[in-house]
């Protein structure tokens, strides 16, 4: 995690600390502790522009109601005072209208809104694989969490540990998914694997192709 502020704030506070801010810098709420988002690097734009503009021929290749927001949109985990900009957001466009904070400050707090989140790993990547897996995703034992029904990390400088990656450590993408058991399934993809999405099925891009942004 990056530097945080020291005082914890509430996720109003949060919103109105934000209004002071430059837009240049972003930063995010960790369980009331505003943190500031280190400076991404070009490959990391790259990826994540990459995969908006496949996603969204996709969105609009099979006419579906969603739309994509890349670091514009707060995910609030309900019942809790933090609030993240996802890398790459899908929103059902539909389920808006059930969000008390849309309007207002561009939040969204029910996973019906939130069809699959990407984050793309940097210098912070524990919070990735962490702390915003446990507050995206829902076990069986804890109810807190949102319960997206789909969340990747996309890890192309294989940053993450040997435990989560495999050793050696190569680029990797994971995908979480709900299944119908209502619990998490994790799959990694490496080099020439085509990725499996259940909220894109038919999506036919490979982890390769991610990690060079190849069109």
């Amino acid at each position: 995690m990056t530097k945080s502020l020291q005082k914890l704030f509430t996720f109003d506070e949060f919103l109105e600390f934000l209004e002071t801010q430059s837009e240049n810098i972003r930063y995010e709420l960790y369980d009331g502790e505003i943190v500031k988002m280190p400076q991404p690097l070009g490959t990391h734009e790259q990826i994540i522009m990459f995969l908006a503009r496949m996603l969204l021929l996709k969105i609009v290749e099979l006419k579906l109601l969603y739309d994509i927001s890349s670091k514009n949109v707060l995910v609030k985990p309900e019942n809790k005072q933090s609030g993240y900009y996802p890398d790459i957001l899908i929103l059902n466009l539909p389920n808006l209208k059930n969000e008390p904070l849309w309007k207002q400050v561009s939040t969204v707090s029910n996973p019906d809104s939130i069809p699959l989140v990407i984050e793309v790993t940097s210098t912070n990547w524990r919070d990735d694989y962490h702390k915003k897996f446990a507050d995206y995703v829902r076990v069986a034992s804890r109810r807190e969490e949102m319960g997206i029904q789909e969340y990747w990390i996309v890890d192309y400088a294989a940053l993450g540990s040997k435990e989560l990656i495999g050793d050696p450590k190569r680029p990797t993408i994971i995908i979480y998914s709900l299944s119908d058991e209502g619990e998490y399934r994790g799959k990694q993809f490496r080099g020439d694997d085509t990725l499996i999405s259940p909220t894109f099925p038919d999506l036919n891009l490979t982890a390769a192709q991610i990690f060079s942004a190849s069109y």
